[in-house]
C-alpha cells in the first residue's frame, strides 16, 4: 500500500488510499461523504442495488479506526443520504460502531444528514483544529486555516486518445486555500474535479499525485 502527504503550515496531511485522510501532529482522522442508507433509499425508489455497501463503509470505518488509532474521528458531513433513509437495524450498527470506537467522533453536519441524530451523536457546525478549518460544503476558511470539506465527490478523469478513467482524488486548490477528500461511501459516485486544483488520485490501493499537465475534463458541480 503507497500513500502521499502533504505539508501544509506545521502540518502534515497523509493521503489514505481508502478516501480518508490522517492530520499526523494531531492525529485527527477525517472522512467525508459516507452517504449511508443509500442502497435503502434507491431500492425504495424501484432501483434494484444491493445493501451489502453498508456493511463495507462500516468495515473499512472500523479498520481505519483500529490502524491508526486516532484521537478524535471527524466526518466532513453526509454520513447518512437521508434523514429517513436509515433503517432501524441499519442504525442500530452504526450506533454499536460508532460505541465500539476507542475515541471521540465528531460528525459535522452536511446537506444530506440535517437534523439527523444516530444514537448520542448529531451533527455540528463547522469547526476550526489548530489552523485547518472543517466544514462539509466549501468555505472560505479564517485567514491563515486550510479549509478541509467534502460535498463535492472529485474525481480526476484522465483521458488518452480514445481511453478514460475516472479515479476518486484529493483536490487541492492553495489559492483559497482548500482541500476537498474524496467521498467514502461505496455508492456515492463522483464528479470532476476543479481543474485549477493539485490532484492526488486513489487506485489500487495506493494514493500518487496526478503530474501538471495530465489531460483532465472541465470541473462541474454537484447539485445536492
Amino acid at each position: 500500500m503507497s500513500v502521499s502527504s502533504l505539508q501544509w503550515n506545521g502540518q502534515t496531511l497523509v493521503f489514505l488510499p481508502e478516501k480518508a485522510l490522517w492530520v499526523e501532529q494531531q492525529r485527527l482522522l477525517l472522512i467525508a461523504d459516507v452517504h449511508l442508507g443509500k442502497a435503502d433509499h434507491l431500492q425504495a425508489h424501484g432501483i434494484a442495488i444491493p445493501s451489502d455497501g453498508e456493511r463495507a463503509n462500516l468495515e473499512r470505518i472500523a479498520q481505519l479506526s483500529q490502524r491508526w488509532q486516532p484521537a478524535e474521528l471527524i466526518v466532513l458531513g453526509d454520513l447518512v443520504h437521508h434523514p429517513k433513509a436509515v433503517s432501524g437495524e441499519l442504525e442500530e450498527r452504526v450506533v454499536a460502531l460508532l460505541d465500539s470506537l476507542n475515541c471521540p467522533i465528531t460528525w459535522v453536519e452536511g446537506n444530506h444528514d440535517r437534523r439527523r441524530r444516530l444514537g448520542q451523536l448529531q451533527g455540528q457546525p463547522s469547526q476550526s483544529r489548530q489552523g485547518v478549518w472543517l466544514s462539509h460544503e466549501p468555505e472560505m476558511p479564517p485567514e491563515g486555516q486550510l479549509n478541509i470539506c467534502g460535498h463535492l465527490h472529485p474525481v480526476s478523469i484522465l483521458r488518452q486518445t480514445s481511453d478514460q478513467m475516472r479515479l476518486p482524488c484529493f483536490s487541492l486548490v492553495r489559492s483559497i486555500p482548500r482541500l476537498v477528500l474524496p467521498a467514502f461511501g461505496c455508492l456515492t459516485g463522483g464528479f470532476p474535479a476543479d481543474r485549477s486544483s493539485e490532484q492526488w488520485v486513489v487506485a489500487d490501493e495506493t494514493v500518487l499525485p496526478l503530474p501538471n499537465g495530465s489531460p483532465r475534463r472541465r470541473a462541474w458541480r454537484p447539485r445536492g
